[in-house]
């Protein structure tokens, strides 16, 4: 008989496919946490998960065998991890394959925001190029102050490409790091102020939920721009909304946001926004690497039992 296990959310169809090859596979879908379970669903020892989904308190109690939660992809702050390590259950990611996708991501937002990529599709496919009308004249992407909310691979990356252009690249974290060439800022309001860019790749979860608020995008200031790459949380999207609406801001690009898929509509409203479905990871390669790598996880737990 396969091993048992449960998908609690839509993955990609290469993993699925991978998955169902090998093992017995219980598909959550739609349903609720903890009701509804597949039948069989409650022998299973190795729960399938995003980091968008997570694994609540509610699903990881209704699964009694559970020893492995497998991530496909790098957050845990939509896991109950004290809860599951206080039953004994892994939890294995994603990570170092999906970085340099993200980290492109990051830079292709700061060049649509300042560069009015977006904007002027726009422009040119409504005709007020042909009509006569003339485009607002963009930002240029060199020479500017880069910030970067959370060094870690992701942060390395973004920080790594946008180097040769930057006049100074620094950064805020937990604690200041040695081995980069970058300068520590010692608070995120402080990391804002000293911004043209401000671009976030912490990690999300309670400790960093609305780190940037009305009184760090103040900071940040009226030419600034705002990059999110990393939780929806992270921003006060209201405090966001407010800020580019009254120009407080010049704009931002933003690939997540608090309650996916659900975007605030005036958010969505201002044209000083460029806007992704939380694309960072979403490339052929990336979810293929990803994939393999999620397989790899299950497969050690099991050969550890």
């Amino acid at each position: 008989m396969k091993p048992s296990l449960v998908i609690a959310a839509p993955t990609s169809e290469e993993l699925e496919r991978a998955l169902t090859e090998r093992f017995e596979v219980h598909a959550l879908g739609n349903a609720p946490d903890a009701t509804k379970l597949p039948s069989g669903a409650r022998e299973a020892r190795v729960l399938v998960t995003s980091g968008t989904r997570g694994a609540s308190r509610a699903l990881i109690d209704s699964l009694p065998q559970l020893g492995l939660i497998a991530v496909h992809g790098v957050g845990v702050d939509k896991i109950d991890i004290d809860h599951a390590r206080a039953k004994g259950i892994e939890i294995s990611t994603t990570p170092d394959v999906l970085t340099d996708d993200v980290a492109d991501l990051a830079v292709g937002l700061v060049y649509a925001a300042l560069r009015r990529i977006v904007v002027n599709d726009r422009f040119v496919r409504e005709g007020r190029w042909e009509e006569g009308q003339r485009a607002i004249l963009a930002r240029r992407v060199a020479g500017r102050s880069i910030g970067i909310l959370g060094l870690g691979k992701i942060g390395r990356a973004v920080a790594k490409r946008l180097a040769p252009t930057a006049r100074e690249l620094i950064y805020h974290n937990r604690l200041p790091v040695s081995d980069v060439p970058y300068r520590y800022v010692s608070d995120v309001p402080l990391l804002a102020a000293q911004s043209d860019i401000l671009i976030i790749t912490a990690s999300g979860g309670p400790s960093s939920s609305h780190l940037v608020d009305a009184t760090v995008l103040e900071a940040l200031g009226p030419e600034g721009i705002l990059i999110n790459v990393a939780r929806g949380s992270i921003v006060d999207e209201a405090a966001l909304s407010t800020a580019l609406r009254e120009g407080r801001i010049a704009g931002a690009g933003l690939d997540v946001f608090a309650n996916e898929p659900q975007v605030p509509a005036d958010l969505l409203a201002l044209p000083t926004l460029v806007v992704q479905p939380h694309q960072g990871s979403a490339t052929v390669e990336a979810r293929r690497d990803m994939a393999q790598l999620v397989i790899a996880n299950i497969e050690r737990y099991w050969k550890l039992r």
